[in-house]
């Protein structure tokens, strides 16, 4: 069994956890570690996929608009992965300094930045093969589709759960 100290029982959290504040903070940088994990998978497939695009024979068949575009997608490729990285720097540069509550903060903001920089990518790259595949219209019916899907599974959604989990009706 753990041996706790008297005053550390004053750091229960009012979510009925029994963790000092050190073990709060090393909880949810695992929490924050996970979420990164995720959000890295997707964002190199995507990244991946994107560079690919400028090395094919028809790359240079695109209008200057889709060409502008492209670029565009490239670089919130890249901003979404320097912002979902950028806590692993803070870490590494801050490591056994005793700073991990703020490490956590800071990662919690950076992974709502990437959320954001990876839903504005996801639909620029679903707007833009729309674009080129079918063109006009059905690119922007497309985009606009997503980006309601994701404003409601990645907003509304968790914003509803928290509401109802607060007790609030």
């Amino acid at each position: 069994m753990v041996r706790r100290d008297t005053d550390a029982s004053a750091d229960a959290q009012p979510d009925g956890r029994d963790e000092t504040r050190d073990e709060r903070a090393d909880r949810n940088w695992n929490e924050v570690l996970q979420e990164l994990r995720v959000l890295q998978t997707g964002t190199q497939i995507l990244t991946g996929f994107l560079l690919a695009l400028a090395f094919q024979p028809s790359f240079g068949d695109l209008e200057s608009s889709q060409r502008l575009g492209y670029l565009v997608l490239v670089v919130l490729s890249a901003l979404s992965a320097v912002v979902a990285l950028a806590p692993v720097s803070v870490h590494r540069i801050l490591f056994a300094r005793r700073a991990k509550p703020a490490i956590v903060r800071f990662g919690h903001l950076c992974m709502i930045g990437a959320l954001v920089l990876v839903s504005a990518l996801l639909v620029g790259v679903v707007t833009f093969v729309f674009d080129v595949v079918v063109g006009g219209a059905a690119s922007w019916v497309a985009g606009v589709g997503l980006a309601v899907v994701i404003a409601a599974l990645w907003l509304i959604v968790p914003l509803v759960t928290r509401r109802r989990s607060e007790g609030t009706p």
